[in-house]
């Protein structure tokens, strides 16, 4: 038996390569391949589509008065409107999840892929944080009405600091929200680190915080870096959890600086907020102002893709260094 098996993997050796050279085709293999390119180019075409359609519709609007458009808050009027407090909202998001979101989330995708001992409970936490990133954004909103709104409503005594239905409720929403999509994420780059990589370090000597803040978070940037920023691009295009926390659907009576600090602790509004405000007016002439929200909004987002593509390949370009 011992001599006929080397006989038998020599023969299946040589199949095999006789199958790969032949260069017969495989229809069931090229049949999947066009199906997956026509999913491709239909999902492209639809969303030229849309682009088209909604840049057209918001031409006159961003081609006459750009800057007024950015600079003016929303008014009664659709030649006068604009996406100031949106922006302004939108920011103060982004600056809260940021701060909070993403130390938080690389902290516990450390702890739980270097510190944590494979039991199960930490399996029971990993698969309830998976769970968690699949839970619609509306879920989020009820709790943040009930924790930040209900609860915190005037806990801090002054009415002009206390959370209720300000900024800062509708930026630990958000920051709840994009958490999970954090965590997962960071853990998923922090896994692909090479096990040679953290073996070398330690057999030269470096303990485990060195190894991570020297070898691993280095090597996994690249991954963190795109996961976190695309999970802020989603919580910034959310509207759902900013009804629900009570962000501002009509105008807003104040207007503070863009940069001003007392913005966290007044009511607010953000541009998912803004275009369906816009959208639900009423007559013709506030579909260019609407389509014009959408294509601020649509360049926000980008802005943070192109970010997360940009620092993805510096990272890279690092590391391959």
């Amino acid at each position: 038996m011992a001599l006929i098996e080397p006989i038998l993997n020599k023969k299946t050796a040589e199949r095999v390569e006789a199958q790969i050279r032949s260069g017969g085709r495989n229809t069931p293999n090229l049949l999947f391949q066009g199906s997956l390119l026509a999913a491709l180019l239909f999902a492209l075409f639809v969303l030229g589509v849309l682009l088209f359609d909604v840049i057209t519709d918001s031409w006159p609007v961003l081609s006459e008065r750009f800057g007024d458009f950015l600079a003016s808050p929303k008014r009664s009027s659709a030649e006068a409107s604009g996406v100031f407090q949106g922006l302004r909202g939108t920011f103060w998001i982004g600056v809260a999840v940021i701060l909070l979101t993403f130390p938080l989330g690389i902290a516990a995708a450390v702890y739980l892929e270097e510190y944590a001992p494979d039991s199960r409970l930490t399996r029971l936490i990993d698969i309830n944080i998976r769970n968690l990133a699949g839970v619609p954004s509306v879920v989020y909103g009820i709790l943040g009405f009930t924790l930040f709104v209900s609860l915190f409503n005037g806990v801090l005594g002054d009415r002009e600091i206390t959370l209720g239905r300000t900024t800062t409720a509708g930026a630990l929403t958000l920051a709840i929200l994009a958490l999970p999509v954090v965590i997962i994420t960071s853990a998923e780059a922090i896994r692909a680190v090479p096990d040679s990589l953290k073996e070398a370090a330690y057999g030269v000597g470096a303990t485990k915080s060195e190894v991570i803040r020297s070898h691993i978070l280095p090597y996994a940037a690249p991954g963190i870096l795109t996961g976190t920023l695309l999970s802020l691009a989603r919580a910034l295009g959310e509207a759902a959890p900013l009804i629900l926390v009570g962000a501002v659907q009509g105008r807003l009576g104040s207007r503070t600086g863009f940069f001003g600090l007392e913005q966290l602790g007044e009511r607010f509004t953000a541009m998912p907020i803004i275009i369906t405000g816009y959208a639900k007016e009423p007559g013709s002439d506030w579909i260019p102002v609407t389509a014009a929200a959408i294509v601020i909004l649509l360049l926000v987002v980008l802005s943070f893709n192109a970010a997360a593509v940009l620092l993805r390949n510096r990272f890279e370009s690092k590391r391959e260094g």
